[in-house]
């Protein structure tokens, strides 16, 4: 599996002959350093959750005009994407397919926020190897504990630093993938993401610091015990 990174919390995935996009959000598009075009041929976009920094209206009503692409979501995803013009498959918990490739929705809430409401978040396991959380450290998470590589928000305002390290060490992936990281400039993410791997290698765990629009990581299936 091939996952690369479009700032913020947007991930290209490949496998199988299938292309998933997660989390097209306005954080990705905002500068100009990527654009609804660069990710190509898609079969689906699969959305945590209808924040705006993980679907971006206006870009998702492109990459549909372009791609002809499923979108994937829960229900309060569909619901405020319908007003767009959008089309939303509902997709909360269980198995689904995309051609050859593996989705399973993973019901996992949303971190507290200063705001009325808390949207439903959907985290997705990906081909049972790339897990991808969200706005997410929620505790029902950890049933995929070992998972090959998981995407973990890593700046927030809603979250810590301890936080994430202390959902990390429970969770033990094999690799961290941090993401909800778009509004940050590029050397404090470096910085921060220093400071992250210093922890996490003591766990055992990679941590991949994917900065440049494109960059990405292959993910192997784990091999017979």
């Amino acid at each position: 599996m091939r996952v690369a990174k479009y700032l913020h919390s947007c991930l290209l995935v490949e496998e199988a002959g299938v292309r998933l996009l997660i989390d097209p959000g306005r954080f990705s598009f905002a500068e100009g350093r990527v654009r609804p075009e660069d990710f190509g041929r898609l079969d689906a976009v699969a959305l945590t959750h209808h924040h705006p920094d993980h679907a971006d209206p206006a870009a998702l009503v492109e990459i549909v005009h372009r791609t002809g692409a499923r979108l994937l979501g829960n229900r309060e995803t569909a619901q405020a994407l319908r007003g767009y013009g959008l089309d939303v498959t509902v997709v909360e918990a269980g198995e689904y397919r995309i051609g050859a490739l593996r989705l399973d929705g993973v019901p996992a809430d949303h971190e507290p926020i200063l705001d009325d409401h808390t949207p439903a978040n959907t985290a997705y396991l990906v081909g049972g190897v790339l897990l991808h959380c969200g706005d997410s450290l929620h505790p029902g998470l950890l049933a995929h504990r070992g998972v090959a590589v998981a995407a973990v928000p890593v700046t927030a305002p809603f979250l810590t630093e301890r936080a994430v390290a202390g959902f990390v060490a429970q969770l033990q992936p094999g690799a961290v993938l941090p993401v909800h990281d778009g509004h940050a400039r590029d050397f404090f993410l470096q910085q921060r993401y220093d400071t992250y791997r210093r922890y996490v290698e003591r766990l055992g765990v990679v941590f991949h610091a994917l900065i440049e629009p494109g960059a990405g990581i292959t993910v192997g299936r784990p091999g017979p015990p």
